[in-house]
């Protein structure tokens, strides 16, 4: 089983990124993956690209949920993607 590594892409000040946040630990604690957390203020790319978005979590470049992050579609992903 591969270890899974997603990116986290955020911002400070977002209410919604912290409540993203806490979900991603509570599913680290059952399906083990490497977060890297990513302020998209950091890169003008980014901003343009997630701006709208944020909290966005992807891996390899794909979206897995963004916005309203649901819990349950995150460790479903996570889920099939661990196999």
């Amino acid at each position: 089983m591969n270890q899974l590594k997603l990116s986290f892409f955020t911002k400070k000040h977002c209410p919604l990124c912290d409540k993203a946040h806490k979900i991603l630990e509570e599913l680290q604690q059952e399906i083990p993956f490497q977060l890297e957390e990513i302020d998209i203020y950091t890169d003008d790319a980014l901003i343009e690209r997630y701006g709208l978005m944020i909290p966005v979590i992807a891996m390899d470049d794909e979206v897995i949920e963004y916005g309203q992050i649901n819990k349950e579609q995150v460790r479903k992903r996570l889920l099939i993607l661990s196999k």
